[in-house]
């Protein structure tokens, strides 16, 4: 019992250090009230995901089509699900964060289809999206 407290707290700690995440300095930007669009690619039998096309193309476009709107993006790659056994339940999360909603709209909606069109070359994976407002 004590090995597998063990392993999972050093599971837990891999997590952690080992996802793309902001930096302090950028995680500084966050406010409360802000926009944060979450796009999740959940995992599955026969879901692919081209991590390397994803951070280095797909959302530096996403970051030059949305221009000064966007405030902040971030990537997570899932490494591992909640114990040893269990599989990744998101293959990657992406974070969009902008100053209000009207300023998401206005940026992403001209440029929608471009972004959508780009899915089909790193995923197979129809991504769920949320949109939230950052409470702290």
């Amino acid at each position: 019992m004590k090995i597998k407290v063990i392993l999972l707290t050093l599971v837990s700690m891999v997590i952690l250090t080992s996802c793309q995440q902001t930096t302090s300095s950028d995680t500084s930007k966050i406010k409360k009230g802000m926009l944060k669009v979450t796009i999740l690619y959940p995992n599955d039998d026969g879901k692919t995901f081209d991590m390397d096309y994803y951070s280095n193309t797909h959302m530096p476009m996403v970051a030059r089509v949305l221009g000064d709107s966007l405030k902040l993006l971030a990537i997570d790659k899932g490494i591992a699900g909640r114990t040893p056994d269990e599989p990744i339940p998101y293959l990657a999360i992406g974070y969009l964060y902008f100053d209000t909603l009207s300023a998401y709209q206005n940026s992403f909606g001209p440029n929608a289809e471009k972004i959508v069109g780009d899915i089909p070359n790193y995923t197979n994976i129809q991504p769920v999206v949320q949109i939230s407002e950052v409470f702290r």
